[in-house]
């Protein structure tokens, strides 16, 4: 879900050509769960094969990250491990979302009616740990590296971030930067748009966020953002109803210490381990970012032989991602003569 703090946090645009060369490291269940949502039919059903199995998540895979790919973008990918069990308490009342979503989107399916098919469906969207396996056995052949974080991924790429192995993190929400990651990227996309709810669309670039210009900018402590967080509302605890970005903002910077301003909103849930929990996040450093050539026989027999996608189409992107590697041996040899 990630915590909603776009309102306030500053960020820049950038270009594509920016990120040239650059490691970046990709929070799994971010991107699938945006390609579970958005990569559907009209009536909200999601891409399958001919045995009803969801390809939503890998056709986003392959797409976006070849196309990442071919930029000269070096992705590693990053996924969740054990959840804490504050965030399991959590993922239960989403649960119980799905499940109400569920049975109005049977309803709108009886009722014939599309946008409300559409709507609801999103609102199932579910990843299971098959569709993450298979997720991982494809871009472990597109010669990604592929890091299994021990809890949180935003946990394990902030700390890779702060090693410098990685420039930056790519998600879209700001949950990184409670973990401490000095880097982020949203829209990190080459559609270059995005479609609102009421069906139109608006212009999009990539926008880099930084840490330290953020909490320059508001004013802030790092601690204090955290609690920002807690007050709008985690992927811990729901927070203090009706309280939003701005007016978090405010309050924290209206009390000199935390332990007050938490007993005026009275909260009554423990804020402390929630803040613990960002800045404590267990880490994994037993990891290898080594980039390899993509595994094209492989590619085919997940895409191709075992869900459909069109051989005519893999054999483009592969042909392109080729190219690509290519381009990069000359640029290298080049280097090495000058």
């Amino acid at each position: 879900m990630g915590v909603n703090l776009r309102d306030i946090i500053p960020r820049k645009e950038i270009k594509f050509e920016f990120l040239e060369g650059k490691k970046i490291a990709i929070d799994f269940s971010n991107s699938a769960y945006q390609f579970l949502s958005s990569i559907r039919q009209p009536d909200g059903t999601p891409l399958m094969d001919s045995k009803g199995r969801i390809t939503s998540h890998l056709m986003g895979i392959w797409t976006r990250f070849t196309n990442l790919m071919q930029r000269n973008i070096q992705l590693a990918i990053v996924l969740d491990g054990k959840a804490p069990i504050l965030k399991i308490k959590e993922q239960e009342q989403r649960a119980l979302r799905k499940e109400f979503a569920a049975e109005k989107l049977k309803q709108a399916q009886q009722e014939e009616d599309i946008e409300s098919m559409a709507k609801y469906a999103k609102q199932t969207t579910r990843l299971s740990s098959e569709m993450t396996a298979e997720a991982r056995e494809l871009m472990e052949a597109m010669g990604l590296p592929v890091i299994q974080a021990p809890s949180e991924s935003d946990a394990q790429i902030a700390y890779m971030c702060k090693q410098e192995e990685v420039f930056a993190a790519a998600t879209s929400d700001v949950d990184v930067l409670l973990h401490g990651c000095p880097r982020s990227i949203t829209n990190l996309t080459l559609s270059q748009k995005r479609k609102l709810p009421n069906g139109t669309y608006v212009k999009i670039t990539p926008e880099l966020v930084e840490l330290p210009e953020v909490l320059k900018s508001l004013g802030i402590t790092h601690d204090q953002l955290i609690a920002i967080a807690i007050l709008v509302g985690t992927d811990y605890h729901p927070g203090i109803h009706r309280v939003g970005p701005k007016t978090a903002l405010k309050l924290v910077k209206q009390h000199p210490s935390l332990d007050q301003l938490f007993r005026e909103v009275e909260a009554d849930f423990d804020w402390k381990e929630i803040m613990d929990l960002f800045k404590k996040m267990p880490v994994t450093k037993e990891y290898t970012l080594e980039w390899k050539k993509p595994d094209v026989e492989k590619i085919k027999e997940i895409l191709v032989d075992r869900h459909e996608f069109s051989p005519e189409r893999v054999d483009a992107t592969l042909e392109k991602l080729k190219a690509t590697t290519k381009k990069k041996e000359q640029k290298g040899l080049g280097d090495f003569f000058t």
